[in-house]
Parts: structure tokens; C-alpha cells; sequence
């Protein structure tokens, strides 16, 4: 049977939550009914969840660019409540911790994705245009049918969101759908 992948990204605290150091803001609050919609939906069919997670020393140079958030550890840098329940005893939730913008980037991501072999990878998560945007260009160029939920992803920045959307889907070639 043809194996799905949902990759669920950076639904963190600090992210997320409305006292998060970089936190995403009201569209950021609005995503999450949806995305745990999908991982309920994904977990049902028993396909394989990849939860990509910001995890940064403290000394982090991206600190220099933005303010200090999901440092390796810190409560900032866990899965928001809502997702942490649900998956606490799920056997197919696969925990990547990154450093930087793509999940791929010193991660062991591509061997994750190499070892499952997905005839699709589902996206939701944030931020669209910046983490959500560099880790499907990444999937794009592996070849990755790659489905972005519109629905699923959001920004701190409107306008940004937008035009990562279209990004994705005209450049990159990524499904765009609700």
C-alpha cells in the first residue's frame, strides 16, 4: 500500500504560543485546530508523522537575526500541548530536530524519507516563509510529491505567506491545497 507522510513543522511552544519569544501570532493560533486534525487523520491511518523541531544552542548565530527562540530543552522548543498529548504514545512519530531553516540541513531527514520511500509528503506548520518554504524546496529538489496544506501553514507575515504559497507551487512545484 502506497505510504504517506505527514510533516508536521515547528508547531512549538515559542512559535505558537501567544507568550512565545517568536511566536507567530494569531495566525499561527488559528492553524492548530486544523493541523491537529491532520495528525488525528494521519495517526488513523497509521502513517508515519515527521515532527520537525527548531532546536538551537543558545549561542546560535541565527540569534543575531532574530530573538533568542527554541533553545535545545527549554519548554519554547517543545511541541505545543495540543500535538504533545496526542502523539505521546503514537509508535509512528518521528522527532527531527534542526538547527537552521530546512529540516534537511544536518539532520538525518533524507535517510528518514530514503528509509519510508512516500509516494507523498503532506506539510502544515509554520512559519510559511521561512521554514515551512526552505524545507519544501529541499523535498522539491529529492523529488518529493510534496502537498502543502494552505489551511495548515501560516506566518507571522501576510504578506510573506502569500507569496511563499505561490513560490511553492509555481517555482517549486508543490500541490497547494486547502
Amino acid at each position: 500500500m502506497p505510504r504517506h507522510v505527514l510533516m508536521v513543522i515547528d508547531m512549538l511552544k515559542d512559535f505558537i504560543d501567544s507568550n512565545g519569544t517568536l511566536n507567530c501570532g494569531e495566525s499561527g493560533r488559528k492553524i492548530v485546530p486544523f493541523v491537529v486534525e491532520k495528525v488525528k487523520e494521519f495517526m488513523n491511518q497509521q502513517e508515519p508523522i515527521i515532527f520537525i523541531m527548531d532546536a538551537h544552542s543558545p549561542e546560535d548565530p541565527e540569534f543575531s537575526r532574530f530573538p533568542i527562540h527554541c533553545v535545545y530543552g527549554t519548554p519554547g522548543a517543545s511541541l505545543i500541548d495540543e500535538l504533545a498529548s496526542l502523539i505521546e504514545e503514537y509508535p509512528f512519530a518521528i522527532k527531527v530536530p534542526k538547527t537552521r531553516y530546512s529540516g534537511f540541513y544536518r539532520t538525518n531527514l533524507s535517510k528518514i524519507l530514503e528509509d519510508l520511500n512516500p509516494v507523498a509528503v503532506h506539510i502544515v506548520g509554520v512559519c510559511t516563509n521561512i521554514c515551512v518554504l526552505y524545507t519544501v524546496e529541499e523535498l522539491r529538489n529529492r523529488d518529493f510529491r510534496t502537498i502543502v496544506y494552505s489551511k495548515g501553514v501560516a506566518s507571522f507575515d501576510e504578506e510573506a505567506h502569500l507569496w511563499a504559497l505561490k513560490q511553492m507551487e509555481t517555482v517549486l512545484g508543490a500541490e497547494i491545497v486547502e
